[in-house]
């Protein structure tokens, strides 16, 4: 029962990373640039959770995407559109220079203490000798709705479709009358309400919050989309269940819990030296 336990809540962590990491893959994908102030989205939106808990939890929950929708929108036009053209140098520079500024202002406004948010206490649901909380059952449930969502929205709807061509060849989708700024905000916005989201399930397993509470998920994020083949839909999901259900095995063990951050990321080193491209990444030719 506890190999059972531990695995369900690793699926369930593996969902969060899971949602975090296609943010990262769909930007990546469609962009071609590695937004690093993405795990920060996440400290947003549960900052934006305590500003509005009081009034209704649903509301908070709702506030919180709708804020960091507009505010993934906003730092695409101000700090990355311009950057458009320029090397991958300087667009990484200004992911890092954002991330920061966001950790500062979250510093300002809400001090460096971590705060306590209680989004709600779901209990426990008991199988036998199984205990499995309710809100690792909503997580898992949740991750899982969103993934197929999100893939049958890429796959089917006009915009998805749009976001595959601009990923695939920005100029050719520009002729053929494709407004990628459009998509590439499109896609912003949609990766920073799965980083919100996120932050509701981060928080249902561990209510605190600081300005820095985004930056290793965000981290570890980025290692599933890695290892799932970044710019890869299903190998973000992939990659994040695979990452949650190593840490929660490594954390179940005292010997080796210590150094459950070491393994995860000896993994992806382990991965890029066998299958540079990830489990479901594809490899590219680039044109000189």
């Amino acid at each position: 029962m506890e190999f059972l336990t531990t695995f369900v809540n690793g699926l369930s962590l593996g969902g969060i990373y899971a949602m975090i990491a296609l943010g990262y893959t769909m930007v990546y994908g469609i962009a071609k640039m590695l937004n690093f102030a993405h795990g920060d989205i996440i400290m947003v939106g549960g900052y934006t959770i305590l500003l509005f808990l009081s009034v209704n939890p649903i509301v908070a929950i709702v506030a919180s995407m709708i804020f960091c929708m507009l505010l993934g929108i906003v730092v695409e036009k101000l700090a990355y559109k311009p950057l458009r053209g320029a090397s991958p140098l300087a667009v990484l520079i200004t992911a890092i220079g954002v991330s920061y500024l966001l950790q500062s202002i979250a510093q300002m406004i809400f001090g460096s203490a971590p705060k306590f948010i209680v989004i709600a206490d779901l209990g426990v649901l008991k199988i036998g000798d199984l205990a499995i909380g309710y809100s690792t059952i909503i997580t898992l449930a949740c991750s899982v709705v969103v993934m197929i969502a999100l893939s049958l929205f890429v796959k089917f709807s006009k915009t998805g479709r749009a976001m595959v061509a601009v990923s695939e060849d920005k100029g050719a989708a520009q002729l053929m009358g494709i407004n990628v700024n459009g998509i590439i905000m499109i896609t912003f916005a949609i990766g920073s309400a799965l980083a919100a989201l996120a932050s509701v399930f981060f928080l249902l397993k561990a209510p605190t919050m600081s300005p820095t509470f985004g930056s290793l998920p965000g981290i570890k994020a980025f290692t599933a989309a890695v290892i799932g083949g970044i710019g890869s839909i299903p190998g973000a999901m992939i990659g994040g269940l695979l990452l949650g259900v190593i840490e929660c095995f490594a954390q179940s063990v005292p010997a080796i819990s210590p150094y459950t951050d070491a393994i995860e990321f000896s993994i992806l080193i382990i991965l890029l030296l066998v299958k540079p491209s990830g489990l479901l990444g594809k490899k590219r030719r680039e044109k000189v």
